[in-house]
């Protein structure tokens, strides 16, 4: 599960062969950096280094860049997962931008470049975040002259799909009454297959009373055979995606000769065994071996993870980090982790629903090597694995906060919507002052205590099965509940990990101030919110207001025209939080559907029409893009004259069209 950047922001190795002098900047020349490299559209493309890379031994480095090769080879099965048309679209692109010889200063070549660009960062025609299809501004008959002139055969039936604003139009729909997978482009299912088939499908072969219940689903696609029957086609070696799941097979291998220990040795030949036989037993017993595995300095992941792109809830997306430990920032954090206990204990949510033993919650920050699939170029800032309830509870979990993401980030370049959205100089100058050690803490809260804590009671299917389209937005709200109520709680101040209660203070600020506006410039005037993420945010927020309005806790003012929240009572707004982590967890715990339905639907998906014109209004005037993601490090092996690698460096390329091309190029195993 993922934390994203939230509120700096409302908010993996490329290819080739003879990098420039810019991008053969070493890790070190950190002074005169380019963080940002260009902004187009709703985007900017930043730049990440990869610290301590240098230290690191010769297996080590050579570790490093298998995983990464491996992470970049499944790369097309995000775009082919995301939708069906995808790579077929991504190679009419790039064909044209590789062989377009005509006038290139025109504004229609201009917005068919951003719109090209749009696609890879979201690796699909469809916006990374709203879901919603990303619309061209030029016009289909130019369209037609740049297919034309770079001899690029594209089906009709594509081409209209590109340009009719209703075909396909939205990648993940969570209105049931739209349909939850009629309406939806995502590839994981026959186009004509219902949710409640899908429903009937499961429910014949799912336990709910398995301790160990089986992932049903997360690394399939369901298809209408030829006698109109439902049945899985796995992705796996031989099967579905079997040519690039071959191509990380064949890096994992690698992997395993430089293994640091010999459990993440057995965690590799573990995975390496799923991605052959497609077993979700293995990728259990991958999973628990993986959580266990917490030493050394290098670690991954790796597989069909997050669920966020299934409307169902079932499959996983494909996705890929490398991670390099930073040690000296772990060790400041692993109080939290030792502590977990205490953070159950003391949760406002009810006794029967508290773990006895919280075990193996392990926190570190780590800076990234490299990233692909779902995790790039737009990647989160926090991840806690493995997702399954019940390894979870017997085996522990990772959490891992991307330290040199989050940094690149805040180099990346101020917004001002901090500044915009606040009420006063003293909301803004706490934001400056402990912003930073503010939305740290509540990731490491969020990753660490939130979706480590609470139990689901005996007999109670996993959330995926209980509470449907809303698992991952009540989910990933609870978890931000379990951050933002101990944010204000003296414990933190007493085990050193913040100065005081002003940093709790601060995150509240935030969170309002993006959960109630500023997050809602994402969205067109008119659309609902989908995201899970910004789903959560909402209903947090919405609830929290409404719930204070007697005492005044959240106060809506007006200030020369604009609106802001301003919190009136801090503690009394930790209480509320923690009523609401009460509930949330019970309706995870008990699988109860109609009350997470009736949370997310009342207060997390409609938007005031004229609340959202004003923050798009004030927003507009801002130089900051909405959305940022990231240009990858490459890793370049030195070899000497028998093949034998004898060093890797790491370059830092600053152009992300050559970046997307060289990908393709290298990695494109599923494009014909």
């Amino acid at each position: 599960m993922r934390k994203k950047l939230a509120y700096l922001l409302l908010i993996p190795l490329a290819w080739a062969c003879t990098p420039s002098a810019k991008e053969e900047q070493t890790t070190e020349e950190t002074d005169n950096f380019v963080w940002q490299t260009e902004q187009f559209a709703d985007l900017k493309m930043i730049r990440y280094q990869v610290p301590g890379f240098d230290k690191l031994s010769l297996d080590q480095k050579k570790l490093v860049y298998y995983l990464t090769q491996a992470g970049l080879s499944g790369r097309d099965i995000i775009w082919d997962q995301n939708y069906r048309h995808n790579l077929t679209i991504r190679t009419a692109l790039e064909n044209i931008v590789r062989n377009y010889t005509g006038d290139k200063n025109s504004d229609e070549w201009k917005h068919f470049l951003v719109y090209t660009k749009r696609v890879w960062f979201s690796n699909g025609i469809h916006h990374h975040y709203s879901m919603a299809k990303i619309e061209p501004e030029f016009g289909q008959e130019y369209f037609q002259s740049l297919l034309s002139a770079t001899n690029t055969t594209l089906d009709e039936e594509i081409i209209q799909v590109i340009f009719d604003p209703v075909i396909d139009n939205k990648k993940v729909n969570l209105n049931p009454e739209k349909g939850l997978l009629t309406g939806s482009a995502t590839n994981f299912y026959d186009a004509d297959i219902t949710a409640e088939e899908v429903d009937a499908f499961y429910a014949q072969i799912t336990d709910k009373n398995a301790e160990e219940p089986i992932s049903y689903g997360l690394n399939s696609k369901l298809i209408r055979d030829e006698n109109g029957q439902l049945r899985e086609e796995i992705w796996k070696s031989g099967g579905m995606y079997g040519s690039a799941i071959d191509q990380i097979i064949s890096w994992l291998e690698k992997a395993t000769t430089v293994a640091e220990n010999d459990a993440q040795k057995k965690g590799f030949e573990l995975l390496i065994e799923y991605y052959k036989t497609g077993s979700l037993k293995t990728w259990d017993d991958y999973n628990v071996v993986w959580a266990a595995a917490t030493a050394g300095d290098i670690d991954y992941i790796n597989g069909f993870v997050e669920v966020y792109n299934d409307p169902k809830g079932y499959r996983g997306s494909y996705e890929s980090i490398i991670q390099i430990n930073d040690f000296d920032a772990s060790a400041r954090m692993k109080v939290l982790s030792e502590n977990a206990q205490w953070f159950e204990d003391n949760s406002p949510i009810m006794d029967e629903h508290k773990k006895e033993n919280v075990v193996g919650v392990s926190y570190k920050v780590v800076n990234v090597a490299g990233e692909a699939g779902d995790a790039s170029p737009s990647t989160p800032i926090g991840v806690n694995l493995p997702n399954a309830n019940w390894i979870r509870a017997k085996h522990g979990s990772k959490s891992v906060s991307l330290g040199n993401i989050i940094d690149a980030y805040d180099k990346g370049g101020s917004s001002g919507l901090t500044a915009e959205f606040s009420y006063n100089e003293a909301e803004l100058e706490r934001a400056k002052k402990h912003g930073e050690i503010g939305d740290k803490m509540h990731t490491a809260l969020h990753e660490v205590i939130g979706h480590a804590s609470g139990r689901i009671n005996p007999g109670v299917g996993t959330p995926k099965e209980t509470l449907k389209n809303y698992a991952s937005t009540i989910e990933e709200g609870r978890a931000d509940l379990v951050g933002l109520y101990f944010l204000m709680d003296n414990k933190l101040v007493e085990l050193g990990l913040i100065e005081s209660l002003e940093v709790g203070k601060e995150e509240y600020d935030g969170y309002i101030r993006n959960g109630m506006m500023s997050q809602l410039r994402r969205l067109k005037l008119g659309e609902d919110i989908e995201e899970a993420h910004m789903r959560n945010r909402a209903w947090v927020s919405a609830w929290a207001y409404e719930q204070g309005q007697a005492d005044n806790v959240i106060e809506r003012k007006q200030k020369e025209g604009n609106t802001y929240f301003v919190i009136n009572d801090y503690q009394k707004l930790r209480e509320i939080f923690g009523r609401l982590l009460r509930e949330t967890q019970r309706m995870k715990s008990e699988g109860d559907y109609e009350a997470a339905k009736a949370l997310v639907e009342g207060y997390g998906v409609k938007v005031d029409p004229e609340l959202h014109q004003e923050v798009l209004n004030r927003t507009a005037k801002l130089k900051g893009a909405p959305y940022g993601g990231f240009i990858n490090p490459e890793l370049v092996p030195i070899m000497d004259e028998s093949g034998n690698i004898t060093d890797i460096t790491v370059t830092y390329p600053d152009d992300f069209a050559k970046q997307m091309l060289g990908y393709s190029e290298k990695y494109a195993f599923l494009t014909k």
